[in-house]
């Protein structure tokens, strides 16, 4: 499972502080040992040196040679006679290494003396064991000097190891008690801090759990932390997607349905009527078909205008959008209508170039029916329409010219709002009023721009739609010329 936000700073900070805790902890034991050692190894040194102060020589009975001579006074181990937890040994060994005074079993030294010693003096520290405990040693080599002769004598003072142990045991656990005292001031402040930084949060949580389920209103928090305003933006601005999504979905339904009830309820009576004999079943037949027609045309301008609000709601994936040759989906789209145009005996002319653009092919082929369809319809039987497409200066723009009665002012502000109609040439040709409104969406999905003038001298209408042409799109093109 996820750590929450508490415990994720909670581990980040405290792993790292408990490793330096660790650490330090061990570095501080480890020089506090030293120091220790260090001080009691003075002690140690301090009386074998008091020790070989009371040094003396004195000859062989014989008179062949002279040896040495020891009084060890009790000043020398007055030291340790606090400690009742350590034990002190020695040994004083004579000119030829025989033993003198103290503890004659004791090891006899084997090592040598460090090149740079610490302190003045012919010294050697070591550890050994006597009489199967370890014991911490120093060894002083003492030059004695007399009227009669002169010699290197060997002190060696021991002390066993209990009291260097406890004092170690001591500085261990009051390092630790101080580590984790510190260890808790670090944790209580952590929570306190997190508890303290996360109150907006919760208090966010809680705004958005009482909201309203259709509530998509954005979010207010002025008070909000700074590294969560961008979050919040986001997050409002996806509420504000979905918003649009669903009052688009919202007039989409409302529309439908009162678009539809009409011709429906037309149908109903033109069915009922041939059934009553009314009409001639002829006759009745082909007012039906056309009835059917109308809504069968607004029932799929109705969802190519939601297949356009998908488009653009998917805005902006621009590694989607393949990138197509408007000059071929046109002249696919006037060979659909061919029909159309030569039922109404219509002058139709075609002139298009490479055009090739970044766009879904439905989305160019709807374009371009709804204009070249909108056209036809309202162009007199036996008149002209005209198709052009040209691509130049980073733009690709189509013209479609009809011959029809053309607009007004009042029409131009309102024809590309869904289900506004302007005047047909006969009430045949008049629409559902969507066929400008899925244009100019389809446009305005594309970053493009669509207009409507009327022609010179007052006859007829010229759409022009022109989109931009990308750097990929202008190499396609090159590669094909």
């Amino acid at each position: 499972m996820r750590l929450s936000m508490r415990g994720q700073l909670l581990l980040g900070i405290l792993l790292p502080v408990l490793a330096f805790v660790v650490v330090n902890t061990v570095s501080l034991y480890r020089e506090a040992v030293r120091s220790a050692d260090v001080a009691y190894d003075r002690t140690l040194l301090a009386s074998a040196k008091a020790i070989g102060e009371e040094l003396d020589v004195a000859a062989d009975a014989d008179g062949t040679g002279v040896h040495l001579v020891a009084t060890v006074p009790y000043a020398a181990l007055e030291a340790f006679e606090a400690d009742n937890r350590s034990r002190i040994y020695y040994k004083v060994s004579g000119f030829r290494g025989e033993p003198v005074s103290g503890f004659t079993d004791f090891p006899r030294w084997q090592g040598s003396l460090p090149v740079k010693g610490t302190y003045a003096a012919l010294v050697d520290f070591y550890n050994d064991r006597y009489r199967d405990a370890p014991v911490r040693v120093a060894v002083l080599l003492q030059p004695v000097a007399g009227t009669i002769g002169q010699g290197m004598a060997t002190i060696q003072v021991a002390e066993t190891l209990e009291l260097r142990k406890g004092l170690a045991r001591q500085i261990l656990i009051d390092t630790l008690w101080r580590q984790a005292a510190l260890v808790g001031v670090i944790v209580l402040v952590v929570l306190v801090v997190v508890q303290r930084a996360t109150r907006p949060v919760r208090a966010l949580s809680e705004a958005l759990q009482a909201r309203d389920a259709n509530d998509l209103a954005p979010i207010a928090a002025t008070n909000a932390p700074r590294e969560l305003r961008p979050l919040l933006q986001a997050t409002n601005e996806v509420m504000a997607r979905l918003a649009h999504l669903l009052e688009h979905q919202k007039r989409f339904v409302r529309d439908t349905s009162h678009q539809l009830r009409t011709p429906l309820a037309v149908l109903q009576t033109q069915v009922q009527s041939a059934l009553r004999g009314d009409l001639a079943p002829e006759a009745a037949l082909h007012e039906i078909g056309r009835t059917v027609a109308r809504a069968t045309e607004l029932a799929n301008q109705m969802l190519a205008l939601a297949k356009v609000e998908q488009l653009r709601q998917a805005h902006g994936q621009e590694h989607d959008v393949p990138v197509v040759d408007w000059a071929g989906v046109a002249r696919a789209v006037a060979l659909d209508l061919a029909p159309l145009i030569v039922a109404r005996h219509l002058d139709f002319s075609i002139e298009t170039e490479p055009a090739p653009v970044r766009a879904h092919e439905w989305a160019l082929r709807e374009l371009t029916r709804n204009l070249l369809h909108n056209a036809i319809k309202h162009t007199p039987d036996g008149m002209a329409v005209a198709m052009t497409l040209a691509a130049e200066a980073g733009q690709a723009t189509l013209t479609i010219a009809d011959s029809g009665p053309g607009i007004n002012a009042e029409q131009r502000m309102r024809l590309f709002q869904p289900f506004a109609a302007g005047a047909a040439s006969s009430d045949a040709a008049r629409g559902a009023g969507l066929g400008l409104a899925i244009c100019q969406a389809i446009v305005q999905t594309l970053g493009g721009r669509i207009a409507l003038d009327n022609r010179a001298g007052g006859r007829g209408l010229a759409a022009t739609v022109t989109l931009p042409v990308t750097t990929a799109a202008i190499e396609l093109a090159d590669n094909s010329r």
